[in-house]
């Protein structure tokens, strides 16, 4: 199943008039993934703009390649790190994109945009009449009201009541609507019931749910699958060997991008993650974690599970221990002693909560393939913990101040004590076992057709159907841009 392009004229010309009177000009992926191709007038003004300014100017900064400056910067590399061994305790290479230089501070700003701008560009979205509802458990629905903003639409932000506070502080600045639903990370149904609730309402209402839509995981296979080859290409030496990715699932939109790699490099593998708390891939499981970001107890629709080597689960304390361990100062001067370089200490707020998680499925992935320095396996840190400081006060309320004992604690217990418990490599039947999943909640209670979940699995072409959209998506904006007539 393709994504819808078809073109309502009507609508359209309503989308076309608020882009011109609202001086909107929208990027094509591939501007995205190549800022050289963004006009220079476009250039000359973000030159003087925030990062996080509400100027429609700021949808050319969706982009893995943002200078990593606040305000004024252009363009450069991909942004990432590379974990020295200090850190990890594993010899494997472990390089990480890194998303906190995104607008919003996290790379969901890209899937949201994905989802959105096709129907905006093909009338599918009318900006005028109707709302665009985000139903997320966090940053995409960030990124969808913040892309809502800056296209001139109204949007509705759903989220889990449990998430952190700077999510809600920020959204009250951005979507004209919050609905805070029952529970935390994993309470998702609760979201999709809410959903439900609003199409019946009789409200003109377009829902971008990020676990069913396809522009999330092709905005990953395109721009975070294409910038970690730029990684790859700067990174690898000759004797080097790109291994895999592993990345915590959340909504299965930016393990796409391990399909894109693992076409240029066939034998690479996808590893999925989750919190043990909720194993729903490794066990069938369902429960409360504390991981914001990943794990709601269902497969996505959009996970290509067919794809996927190796499923494993993170404790959700480790998590929150090493985010202390990593952002305290006792714990930072104890990580230098233990021979971990100053630069790279001063550069681990870059990793939010769902980054630590993906850094400690790494690790799980090196650890249980003993991979050697010539091994790259490549993550996301997917924000930074400037999105989670009222989690940090929070734990010093209920734990106390963090003193040297509980760096040296959490150091050998939660970072260097990763096991490879919790791992599954998949067979053929383990991964139709986890795909199957998705029939319990997207034919029975989503509406989705047993048909296409047959397709998933047995059409050849269902999935790099989808992915031969992407230069079709690119000419519907450029013939938008052209109606329009700002450039």
């Amino acid at each position: 199943m393709k994504i819808d392009l078809s073109i309502y004229p009507e609508k359209l010309e309503h989308a076309v008039k608020r882009a011109r009177e609202r001086n909107i000009i929208i990027p094509t992926m591939a501007q995205m993934k190549n800022p050289a191709l963004v006009p220079d007038k476009i250039k000359e003004e973000l030159a003087s703009m925030g990062l996080w300014d509400f100027s429609p100017r700021n949808l050319f900064r969706i982009t893995w390649k943002n200078e990593p400056k606040e305000t004024g910067g252009l363009y450069g590399g991909v942004n990432f790190i590379e974990l020295p061994k200090e850190l990890t305790g594993v010899d494997a290479r472990i390089i990480a994109l890194v998303g906190k230089w995104f607008p919003t501070g996290a790379h969901k700003v890209g899937a949201a945009y994905g989802c959105l701008v096709p129907r905006l560009v093909t009338g599918q979205f009318d900006p005028i009449h109707q709302k665009a509802v985000w139903p997320s458990t966090g940053n995409y629905c960030r990124g969808g009201a913040y892309d809502s903003t800056l296209l001139a639409c109204e949007s509705i932000a759903i989220l889990p009541a449990g998430m952190s506070r700077e999510r809600f502080e920020w959204l009250k600045m951005v979507s004209g609507e919050i609905i805070a639903t029952p529970g935390s990370e994993s309470n998702v149904r609760e979201i999709f019931d809410k959903c439900w609730e609003l199409r019946k309402s009789g409200e003109d209402l377009v829902i971008f749910n990020q676990f069913d839509e396809f522009g999330n995981y092709l905005w990953h296979y395109e721009l975070t699958g294409h910038a970690m080859e730029e990684v790859l290409q700067q990174s690898m030496g000759k004797d080097d060997n790109y291994f895999g990715v592993a990345l915590t699932t959340g909504s299965a939109g930016t393990i796409g991008c391990g399909d894109y790699l693992k076409q240029l490099f066939p034998g690479s593998k996808i590893a999925g993650s989750e919190a043990v708390q909720c194993p729903t891939l490794t066990y069938n499981g369902f429960g409360a974690h504390r991981i914001e970001g990943i794990g709601d107890k269902h497969v996505p629709w959009i996970h290509n599970m067919r794809n996927t080597d190796m499923v494993m689960a993170i404790d959700d304390n480790a998590v929150v221990n090493i985010a202390r361990l990593f952002n305290e100062p006792e714990g930072r001067a104890y990580l230098v002693e233990q021979g971990v370089p100053e630069a790279t200490v001063a550069q681990l707020d870059l990793l939010g909560f769902s980054g630590i998680a993906n850094m400690l499925s790494a690790i799980k992935m090196a650890k249980w393939y003993e991979l050697t320095d010539q091994d790259i396996v490549l993550t996301v840190f997917t924000d930074s913990m400037e999105l989670y400081q009222s989690r940090l006060a929070e734990m010093h309320e209920e734990f106390g101040a963090y003193s040297d004992k509980d760096a040296v604690k959490d150091y050998h217990r939660w970072l260097r004590g990763v096991t490879t418990d919790w791992t599954l490599e998949l067979s053929y039947p383990d991964r139709k076992r986890v795909h199957n999943l998705k029939y319990y909640t997207w034919v029975e209670q989503q509406g989705k057709t047993y048909e296409e979940i047959q397709d998933q699995w047995y059409d050849p072409n269902y999935w790099t159907d989808l992915q031969a959209q992407i230069p079709e998506m690119d000419a519907l904006i450029e013939e938008f841009n052209g109606k329009v007539g700002l450039l």
